[in-house]
């Protein structure tokens, strides 16, 4: 029996790939010197795409594959996916949720650390000898008994809020609606507010149209010159021109962000601010995790192709 033939949009680490081409016949659409020309040749016969999360699917690629059943994201973030297209045509799609939370909520936490007390500038303070010939690091802030707001309570932020209260914090958050499982927390509706009530704003909501820079000027200017805001979910959420402006005038005071506008290429405009912790979106980074989400990947597409119910549907 033959293979499945599956479009591979990114490349994947060798402990994925290696079973990956075992499982499927893989036609590597990254590795494609023109990629309009492999599309032409190898469409009529996919019926699976595997694709991360920042990559996705446009409209473009999915009707170049006129047999196309199944889109299998490795991450959690779809946005990039044209869900309309594959509406249109019943192709489903699924994501790795669950297997990356943890790891993601963790590096939000050590990005607000980092920042708040100043570690990156810290060490070079050693390394290129301020501390011998200087003396002591400039003061920073404090993280224990202030004021964290989470937008968006979903997995991601539900664990940012649990590890956050190891720091005696008043936790207050926002999203649709107030969710019950969250009781100990604050519920406030409107996002201005939150930031306005927040010295840490944690964005971790997912990205949607509805979402498109939910945090844009309003927000920014109520988290205000003693604020931070620390992003661990799509740049799309955030205003990066509001975010930029405020961060050059001191409108906000800091900003730790794991995710960037047409990222890996990002505006310049970050990389000549002193108050701004940059990170190239490794929020998933670890080894366990990213093991676990390629598993998740084969196993959509496995289950797909075998007529059985998908572990982790998002369409």
């Amino acid at each position: 029996m033959s293979k499945p033939a599956i479009l591979q949009i990114g490349p994947y680490p060798q402990w994925d790939q290696e079973p990956l081409d075992d499982a499927f016949q893989v036609h590597r659409y990254f590795e494609a010197a023109d990629k309009a020309k492999l599309l032409a040749e190898v469409g009529p016969s996919i019926r699976g795409i595997a694709t991360r999360g920042e990559l996705g699917a446009d409209r473009a690629m999915i009707e170049a594959c006129p047999n196309l059943e199944v889109i299998s994201v490795y991450g959690v973030g779809f946005d990039a996916v044209d869900l309309q297209a594959c509406r249109e045509r019943a192709i489903r799609v699924t994501n790795t949720p669950d297997v990356l939370t943890n790891d993601v909520a963790d590096l939000g936490i050590a990005m607000m650390l980092c920042q708040s007390r100043g570690m990156i500038g810290a060490e070079s303070w050693v390394r290129d000898g301020s501390w011998a010939e200087k003396g002591l690091y400039p003061l920073k802030r404090r993280v224990w008994g202030r004021r964290a707001g989470v937008l968006g309570l979903g997995r991601i932020g539900f664990e940012v809020a649990k590890r956050l209260k190891g720091f005696d914090m008043q936790i207050a958050y926002s999203d649709v609606d107030a969710k019950p499982y969250a009781s100990e927390l604050t519920f406030v509706a409107d996002p201005v507010e939150l930031a306005r009530q927040s010295d840490f704003l944690f964005v971790t909501l997912a990205a949607s149209a509805a979402t498109r820079h939910i945090v844009g000027r309003e927000v920014i200017e109520a988290l205000g010159p003693d604020g931070m805001l620390i992003n661990i979910s799509r740049a799309s959420n955030i205003d990066e021109d509001a975010l930029l402006q405020a961060l050059e005038t001191g409108r906000l005071g800091w900003a730790a962000l794991d995710v960037f506008e047409g990222e890996p290429k990002l505006n310049p405009r970050f990389l000549a601010l002193d108050n701004v912790l940059l990170q190239p979106h490794h929020a998933s980074g670890t080894v366990e995790t990213r093991k676990a989400m390629g598993q998740l990947l084969r196993d959509n597409l496995a289950a797909h192709f075998a007529g059985q119910t998908l572990p982790t549907p998002v369409l």
